[in-house]
């Protein structure tokens, strides 16, 4: 009796030594995985399109804070320049509001898309222009060149300056297809500004011009200042007009990369595209991709 007691003692023992070895080989794989993901280090360099910059800046700063080690440099230039950077592998992440097998001179085979957000553009003039709305066919006419005075429209007797963007824009890109029908802007006459900053800054200087701008740069009354929203055919530019297909000028935003990502893209890519994200999408005038009614 006394051998069988012994003997059960030291199976206890055993079993216990060896649920304990078992939990902490769970808990170092754990502090393992842990720790990995709170080291990440380096830099890397998101370039491209102005519309998505002001998302992929917060982001990116959010993102610092919980990884000290690591920084996502963020520059402009246009998705044509993301587009060219990234294939050409001058950046880890190229920033587009079009599809790369849109930007000719591209092997769109060679990189994978990565959409993070949706993005709405608006007609925007002076706020002195003198009226709300446009129809589609007036909106194409003042940007081919066709209209020219306000008054050809229910405005004032003032000529019209058009503010656009260069042909490398993937917000020019946007604006030509699903606003002007896939006509040219007018050339020559009109002022041309390498970014969304500079379109924002100019029409609010400008009298008598119109542009297009992204929503994520009209997200409060100190943003808009100067400038004035036009409808289109009736319809506002917002949120809720664009998710159900009512509004037409809106694109995805994509982050190219050359090849599947890996360490520290791969992980700022994640983040991008994770739940953490979406409250600084909709704050800064952005829509979830999920929120979308409609898709191209």
């Amino acid at each position: 009796m006394k051998r069988k007691k012994t003997t059960l003692i030291v199976l206890g023992l055993m079993l216990s030594l060896m649920l304990g070895l078992f939990a902490g080989c769970s808990k170092g794989e754990a502090t393992s995985k842990q720790s990995e993901n709170n080291n990440l280090s380096g830099t890397i360099t998101a370039a491209g399109s102005t519309a998505l910059q002001p998302l992929v800046e917060a982001a990116a700063a959010e993102f610092k804070k919980k990884n000290p080690e690591a920084t996502v440099n963020v520059q402009g230039g246009g998705s044509g320049t993301g587009l060219t950077q990234v294939a050409q592998g001058a950046v880890e992440i190229g920033n587009s509001d079009i599809y790369a097998n849109e930007k000719s001179g591209i092997d769109a085979a060679a990189l994978v898309d990565h959409k993070v957000a949706v993005v709405g553009f608006a007609v925007v003039a002076n706020e002195k222009v003198k009226i709300d709305n446009l129809t589609r066919d007036q909106l194409v006419k003042i940007f081919t060149g066709e209209i020219k005075n306000w008054k050809e429209v229910g405005g004032d007797d003032k000529n019209i300056i058009v503010i656009n963007r260069p042909k490398s824009s993937g917000t020019r890109a946007t604006f030509k297809k699903y606003a002007l029908d896939n006509k040219e802007e007018v050339e020559g006459v009109a002022l041309t500004q390498d970014s969304s900053g500079a379109v924002h800054k100019t029409i609010a200087e400008t009298d008598g011009s119109i542009g297009y701008l992204a929503l994520s740069y009209l997200t409060s009354d100190d943003a808009k200042k100067g400038l004035k929203m036009l409808k289109l055919d009736g319809v506002e530019a917002n949120k809720e007009n664009i998710t159900s297909g009512k509004y037409p000028i809106w694109s995805y935003e994509h982050m190219y990369t050359k090849g599947e990502p890996t360490g520290l893209t791969k992980a700022f890519l994640e983040y991008m595209t994770s739940d953490e994200v979406k409250p600084i999408i909709e704050r800064l005038g952005y829509i979830p991709t999920a929120d979308m009614k409609v898709s191209r």
